[in-house]
């Protein structure tokens, strides 16, 4: 229960500092004009209308700091949040804009510790000793009970005066984040880093791995290098000694002061056979490293500060810097060792304990640096608790490691090397990347921009399918968007591809009986549980389930029980559900956050009936059109050398009999013909263009219209005729 010094209501602490203005901190402004402004146009607008007169407000800044502190911070930098003004909201006009208030400038700014917040609208409702603290301290002029705090479950581990759980070794921390600060001084001195890093080749033969390749494979020297790769020198798999011997060069050459640790509890590692953060210069794209370098600067500047500026900043690198070829969740592990503290790793021991555990069901391998920072949120609001599992990230982390492992609460053992155990479990030569501009280039007439849009509708929902009339390429396209979305081609067993048709079942697609060669009936599992089976062995990786014509079975009766299962907010083990067939009377299964499913659908195949609005509902749809448009003329006289006034004749004619389908009565939009029936396959050699296509409106497009004018021949002459018109 609160304070009775407290009363009730809402208390808010407000940022003034805007990186867009001139000046960048208002408070003076804010101060003179008797008001409060939110720094964004298109955020937190809800917040600001909820602010109500006789709410009282604080203007706030926050930093942090390792020196000149009423304590002994013992090597760890300390959150601080300074209160300049006190005040008392006068006015809301209700747009989210801005509030009236009435202030009180402090002459000397009060510092308040390590509960600060982390938004530039904070929001304190006195529902808790900390939050009732900190309303008197900005409020009422009460002095901070430092000791406190400092010896509470969220802080204890950094600034104690004695460790409450002494078997967790978290002293490393300091020297990762020293030495992450010193990195960040290279950023535009790679040419000095990799100097740096010669050197230290020359000391440690086992950094030779770190040598470039060209498209063919051929070693060459780095060029560049982003700073996780370099951190990753020594959280790789090595004996304690050998990371402690590495990291205390690595300190010696950038000037950190902070001993080398000799014990690395829960730590997550690199795979040694996939150390890098960044693809070899065969397959790397231009941005590729500086956008690891974006995020790691706007790691740092983020934990720095709770301005709002900032977190989007770093969320918008996170987005940019996870989508680098096999990058993914491996970024949060280099961020853990940037700011140990601030950031939670993502590693598959932690995901499992998140999961398991913590009971946290987000889709961890395809949240974006919006859900990432929201994440860290949640769990930092959770460590306030108490009764919560655990107080940090390094604890989460290192719990993590113990029960992944079944051990008992003890140091590491130093003796025994450690290995991430499967964020990146395959140690395979380098596989080609495949993104949305590869699709495109082999031959798709959409905008990168719709593609991009696709991927992230598929992201999201989980379930896709691309809907058009024949010919609009819905197959191929199926395929190319899975390579984006699993980010290579070569990973065959990532995708599977199956077709629907009317006698399509659950017994065939998912499981069912089948005689054995012994004669006896056995339970057999279909395509959807293999995947399913294929991506829970590998979380980090996308798998992808490819189901032509859809539309042409009975989807409700072949996913059965699955149907509820593979609806995004129930891809997790909570929500398992036993099958039809179980294998035992204990099984369940559920659907894996990293399987996608996307199918492909017909609409002018007049076979098939409307399909189920249950179904309909956990798929996202996009519709493809006929794109005989300027990308494909571009391709075509690109890769098939056809002269531009050939392509934009038969566009023109195209074109018209399209519009001729579309109005028709009898048919309609659905019926149009698409592109691919107008476009040779990559591959294929066309000597002449004219004669491909009349070959094709002779063996593909007139058997159509016949079809399509089954009862008026003549319209399918005439659209014949017109296509074919003066033709040479």
């Amino acid at each position: 229960m609160a304070d009775a010094s407290v009363p009730e209501g809402q208390y808010w602490f407000v940022g003034s500092f805007y990186p867009d203005r001139d000046p960048q901190d208002q408070t003076e402004r804010f101060i003179a004009d008797g008001i409060w402004e939110n720094g964004f146009e298109d955020r937190d607008l809800d917040t600001v209308k909820s602010m109500k007169v006789g709410d009282r407000i604080a203007i706030r800044t926050t930093s942090v700091r390792r020196n000149g502190l009423p304590f002994d911070p013992r090597g760890h930098a300390v959150p601080i949040l300074a209160v300049r003004a006190v005040g008392v909201v006068t006015a809301n006009p209700g747009d989210g804009r801005s509030v009236g208030v009435e202030w009180t400038r402090l002459d000397n700014p009060r510092e308040w510790y390590f509960y600060t917040g982390r938004h530039t609208i904070w929001k304190v409702t006195p529902s808790h000793w900390m939050r009732e603290a900190l309303i008197r301290f900005a409020f009422w002029g009460e002095d901070q009970d430092t000791e406190r705090f400092r010896n509470d479950p969220a802080w204890a581990k950094r600034f104690a005066d004695h460790d409450p759980k002494p078997e967790q070794h978290f002293g490393w921390t300091a020297f990762y984040e020293e030495m992450a600060t010193a990195l960040l001084a290279y950023r535009d001195k790679r040419p000095k880093l990799l100097a740096r890093l010669r050197e230290m080749q020359e000391r440690h033969e086992e950094l030779s791995f770190l040598m470039d390749r060209d498209r063919r494979d051929n070693p060459m020297p780095l060029r560049d290098i982003c700073p996780f790769t370099v951190m990753g020198t020594f959280n790789r798999g090595a004996t304690p000694a050998k990371r402690t011997e590495i990291a205390a060069d690595w300190a010696e050459l950038l000037g950190v002061k902070a001993p080398a640790p000799t014990s690395f509890d829960g730590i997550p590692l690199l795979n040694n056979q996939n150390s890098w953060f960044f693809p070899t210069a065969g397959t790397r794209q231009k941005d590729d490293i500086d956008s690891l370098w974006d995020v790691f600067e706007a790691a740092i500047a983020a934990t720095d500060t709770s301005e709002d500026h900032e977190r989007l900043r770093f969320a918008q690198a996170y987005s940019r810097a996870r989508d680098i070829y096999r990058v993914g969740t491996k970024l949060t592990m280099g961020l853990f060792w940037t700011r140990p503290w601030n950031f939670v790793p993502l590693d598959g021991r932690s995901r499992q304990y998140l999961k398991t555990e913590l009971m946290l069901d987000q889709d961890f391998f395809a949240a974006d640096g919006a859900a990432y920072a929201q994440l860290l949120d949640t769990l930092a609001s959770k460590f306030e608790d108490p009764q919560f599992a655990v107080h940090s990230f390094p604890e989460l982390s290192w719990t993590a490691y113990l029960e992944r492992d079944g051990r008992a609460a003890q140091p590491e053992a130093v003796a025994r090397p450690e290995t991430e155990d499967d964020d990146d479990p395959t140690p395979i030569s380098p596989q080609a990347s495949y993104t949305v501009h590869d699709i495109v280039t082999d031959g798709c007439f959409i905008a990168e921009s719709a593609l991009n849009s696709y991927l992230a509708r598929w992201r999201s929902k989980k379930n896709l399918i691309l809907q058009g009339p024949p010919g609009t390429g819905k197959t191929w396209l199926a395929r190319r968007l899975a390579y984006a979305l699993i980010g290579t081609k070569d990973n065959k067993s990532a995708l599977r591809a199956t077709q629907f048709h009317p006698n399509s079942s659950y017994e065939d697609f998912v499981r069912g009986w089948r005689p054995g060669s012994d004669g006896k009936l056995t339970l057999v599992d279909g395509p959807f549980l293999e995947m399913v089976e294929r991506a829970n062995a590998n979380p980090d990786v996308p798998h992808v389930m490819l189901i032509e014509e859809i539309n042409r079975g009975n989807p409700v009766q072949v996913f059965g029980e699955l149907l509820t299962l593979i609806e995004a907010g129930k891809r997790s083990p909570r929500e398992s559900l036993q099958l039809a067939y179980p294998r035992s009377g204990s099984e369940s299964v559920h659907v894996p956050s990293n399987l996608y499913i996307i199918g492909t659908m017909n609409l002018a195949d007049r076979s098939l009936a409307i399909m189920d609005l249950a179904f309909r509902r956990r798929f996202a749809f996009v519709s493809l059109e006929p794109n005989v448009n300027d990308a494909w003329q571009e391709w075509m006289a690109k890769r098939h050398n056809v002269a531009s006034e050939d392509l934009e004749r038969v566009r023109h004619r195209f074109e018209a009999l399209n519009e001729r389908i579309a109005e028709d009565p009898g048919l309609g939009g659905e019926f149009r013909l698409g592109h691919s029936f107008v476009t040779p396959p990559a591959e294929e050699h066309v000597a002449s263009f004219n004669d491909w296509f009349r070959g094709v409106v002779d063996t593909e497009i007139v058997p159509t219209l016949e079809e399509y004018w089954f009862d008026d021949n003549a319209k399918a002459v005439a659209a014949t005729e017109a296509l074919l018109d003066g033709l040479a």
